[in-house]
């Protein structure tokens, strides 16, 4: 169990580990102050450009994660360091994250899983299933700075590996673009 306090009165709570405290401010149904008690995620997005990443993002997380990816990270000189700074910023305050890059080895992911569970974060992982034709395809589609030379993709396409529960994940989650926007996610069991 770890201890946590309870915004804004500050009195000491003890939850079991992973659980967090969120102020709910402006919020007219939360009159006691304490705020809600919430499971802080981390979520590891893994597949090729193109697979629609960014779109589940924007469509399913936006109002509920902090978003961490290298794409917003352009300019920087250290984008992998400055990822695992703003990961542990959003993680230290108690937000729940998604990490939005392609992701596609367990080398590459190891360090962010290892930094949510340091914070008590339950660790979920979507496998973004797409081909390289398919992913070509969309890539096409993009505008600007959105769109990645097709090599990108062919050598991100070779060193992908799907995620695994032995990595460390809780949750798993094949997902698929089954349409304009639409999308099928399923449950990986541990089992598979």
């Amino acid at each position: 169990m770890d201890r946590f306090y309870r915004s804004p009165m500050r009195q000491p709570c003890t939850f079991p580990s992973g659980w967090r405290i969120g102020c709910v401010e402006n919020d007219p149904s939360v009159t006691t102050g304490y705020g809600i008690l919430y499971n802080m995620e981390l979520l590891l997005f893994v597949g090729l450009q193109g697979a629609g990443k960014s779109t589940f993002f924007r469509t399913h997380f936006a109002q509920t994660h902090v978003l961490v990816s290298k794409d917003l990270l352009r300019n920087n000189r250290q984008p992998q360091r400055r990822q695992l700074q703003l990961l542990e910023e959003a993680l230290a305050a108690g937000r729940s994250v998604v990490v939005d890059n392609t992701n596609p080895t367990p080398e590459d992911r190891q360090p962010l899983i290892h930094l949510g569970q340091g914070y008590g974060a339950t660790i979920i992982g979507y496998y973004f299933e797409s081909s390289v034709s398919e992913s070509l395809k969309r890539n096409r589609q993009r505008q600007g700075s959105a769109r990645v030379p097709d090599v990108a993709i062919y050598t991100t396409a070779k060193k992908l590996q799907p995620p695994t529960y032995a990595e460390g994940f809780n949750t798993l989650f094949i997902t698929r673009i089954t349409g304009e926007g639409q999308f099928s996610v399923t449950p990986l069991t541990k089992d598979t």
